[in-house]
């Protein structure tokens, strides 16, 4: 039975426990990484994955929720639909000389139940590092 303070609380009109949760590669060298692992319930909010170097950009950045992919995209194909501005796909790539920045949202907050997964799949030579964010609450 929930205490008097648990059943009060209402997250109805907003997200409950905001927090951000990190992950690192640095170096990061051909081959695939969990950037950031979640176990469920929770709601996701964000996403923001950084890469430092690289000369192609075929490296992949991939989102699960409860084991079905809901995302996923080469740096390259970001750029050549032309994400790079704001557009309703809910993703932008912000590139820049040294690094390049892939954001990801959606209009409102995508419930996990079991597990959230934000990784990354380096196909090219030179990534200096790759950093992920994710923006979560409680359910």
């Amino acid at each position: 039975m929930a205490t008097q303070s648990e059943a009060i609380r209402n997250c109805s009109s907003g997200v409950c426990d905001p927090q951000r949760t990190q992950g690192l590669e640095a170096p990061a060298p051909k081959g695939g990484y969990k950037l950031v692992v979640l176990e469920g319930p929770g709601l996701f909010l964000a996403a923001q994955v950084t890469k430092q170097g690289g000369d192609t950009d075929l490296t992949n950045v991939s989102l699960d929720i409860d084991g079905r992919n809901v995302f996923a995209i080469t740096y390259a194909a970001a750029r050549n639909i032309g994400l790079t501005q704001a557009n309703p796909a809910g993703m932008v790539l912000m590139p820049s000389r040294k690094v390049d920045d892939l954001t990801l949202g959606f209009p409102t907050p995508l419930r996990f139940e079991r597990s959230l997964v934000l990784s990354i799949q380096v196909n090219e030579d030179g990534v200096v590092q790759v950093v992920g964010n994710v923006w979560h609450g409680g359910a």
